[in-house]
């Protein structure tokens, strides 16, 4: 029997559709150790206190703008913390987004179920 530990990544979602936030979660929870937040206000603190490997954060927010908050979260966030924009937007729109606010990538919410799995597999390296 293999004795090694594998830790499970910590992923952290941020976005303020309750629905979505929901799918994701009960797609990723059986893969990774979920945490999700409605806001962008206070992602900060949670990249702070929660250490996650992998914040997928969508790009529009009421209050603040997901490029805002990924500059904002990025200065606290442990090193190695990969930040993916996630939205509806056009994928063109959101490349260029990504590539402008310094993100490490970006992902379609057209993604969904095993190969949105397989993309933030993919994402931690």
């Amino acid at each position: 029997m293999d004795e090694r530990i594998t830790t499970r990544a910590r992923v952290l979602v941020v976005d303020d559709d309750p629905d979505q936030l929901d799918l994701v979660r009960r797609t990723l929870a059986p893969h990774f150790d979920v945490q999700t937040h409605d806001s962008a206000l206070g992602v900060t603190n949670l990249v702070r206190q929660g250490e996650p490997d992998l914040v997928l954060l969508d790009v529009n927010f009421p209050a603040l703008k997901g490029d805002q908050v990924l500059s904002l979260a990025r200065r606290y966030a442990p090193r190695g913390t990969k930040f993916i924009l996630y939205s509806a937007t056009d994928e063109s729109r959101l490349r260029s987004l990504a590539l402008a606010a310094g993100a490490d990538g970006y992902l379609s919410k057209s993604i969904q179920g095993a190969e949105l799995i397989q993309k933030l597999n993919a994402f931690r390296g």
